[in-house]
């Protein structure tokens, strides 16, 4: 499988410690840190670290086994109750993702199992490490799938825009958004990117830009309010963007700004595609209404990077997605194929 030119997030096992690439710190500094106990991995979830919903998924796994680690240590025999502190704590850190709490689901019914039969604490680690770990294979897998089945759907040339960062970044390895159109590119394809900056947090600017600089693919950075008008222009061909949580009917929770580039999309009768797993479908919620919506620190939106651009005492509303209605939306690219929103009862 191609490998992308970075990591995100690297299990060390001689350390028992995951290794994240800090996102808050790019594109200016490429810096690695690793998280030890509990509390470091909550936190670098809720401050964006790591960050993007396949990732999130991918952290909490390992974040569970490193919670029981630091349980287990030196202390009373470990009990339900302890594991499922580490559970919930790590479920409170963001709530729109849907990967965070599918991955959580996975972590706790290996670990209920485990206690269930009694097992050491040691025993009870390793058998949580094992599910981290296919945790993170079963994403990168899925995102090669997902791109192959994407890469299908670009033209031999093709100026793609995309929103916020759904890349290599935001997943285990491969990219969901950009893993078709890095897979569009190895096919020999003729690809350009068009990069929102996507405010308040430029994930697309300091993030997508710098990672399809580091893949060599051509990427140009226009501002949020950019898109429209150069889809008036001629200048886009399609849009493909990744989600946090997709509802029954196909609505779709994506950075704030998605729903204003899927209406432009629609008025200039451009596809607007979706890449995302299927553990990003949630077909507990009927309809996107029912997605919760994280809001974020007023401060996002006060300042630009460390400088104020708002009086401090402004209001300020900061959500951090908003819905995009499953009418605004071609095609669902998942790692089981291409699916209308309509077409996504077929795989629940």
């Amino acid at each position: 499988m191609t490998k992308s030119a970075f990591q995100t997030l690297t299990w060390i096992e001689e350390k028992r410690a995951l290794r994240l690439l800090d996102q808050r710190r790019l594109p200016n500094e490429e810096l690695f840190f690793e998280c030890r106990d509990l509390q470091q991995v909550a936190k670098a979830i809720k401050t964006l670290a790591v960050r993007g919903a396949p990732a999130i998924g991918v952290a909490a796994a390992y974040g569970v086994v490193i919670g029981v680690q630091e349980e287990t240590v030196g202390k009373d025999p470990f009990t339900a109750q302890k594991f499922n502190k580490i559970i919930d704590k790590l479920a409170a850190t963001r709530p729109t993702a849907v990967n965070l709490f599918w991955a959580l689901a996975r972590m706790k019914k290996v670990g209920e199992e485990g206690l269930r039969k009694g097992f050491a604490e040691a025993k009870l680690r390793d058998l949580l490490l094992l599910e981290a770990n296919l945790i993170y294979a079963e994403d990168d897998q899925a995102h090669h799938r997902l791109g192959k089945y994407g890469e299908k759907l670009i033209p031999a040339e093709a100026r793609i825009l995309t929103h916020c960062n759904a890349g290599a970044l935001a997943c285990a390895e491969y990219g969901t958004a950009l893993g078709v159109i890095r897979a569009a590119q190895a096919a020999g394809k003729k690809i350009k990117v068009y990069a929102d900056e996507t405010r308040p947090l430029l994930q697309g600017s300091r993030l997508t830009t710098w990672e399809l600089l580091k893949e060599k693919i051509p990427v140009t950075l226009i501002c949020d309010n950019m898109a429209a008008h150069c889809m008036a222009k001629g200048m886009i061909d399609l849009v493909i963007v990744g989600a946090d949580r997709i509802a029954a009917n196909g609505d779709t929770a994506n950075k704030i700004g998605t729903y204003s580039v899927a209406l432009a999309a629609k008025a200039h009768n451009l596809p607007f595609y979706v890449a995302a797993p299927t553990s990003t479908i949630d077909f507990s919620l009927a309809q996107g209404s029912a997605i919760p919506i994280e809001e974020r620190d007023p401060d996002e939106v006060r300042f630009f990077g460390e400088r104020a651009t708002a009086p401090s005492e402004v209001e300020v509303y900061n959500p951090a997605f908003d819905i995009t209605p499953a009418a605004l939306i071609s095609a669902i690219i998942t790692e089981k194929g291409v699916f209308t929103p309509a077409e996504l009862s077929a795989i629940h």
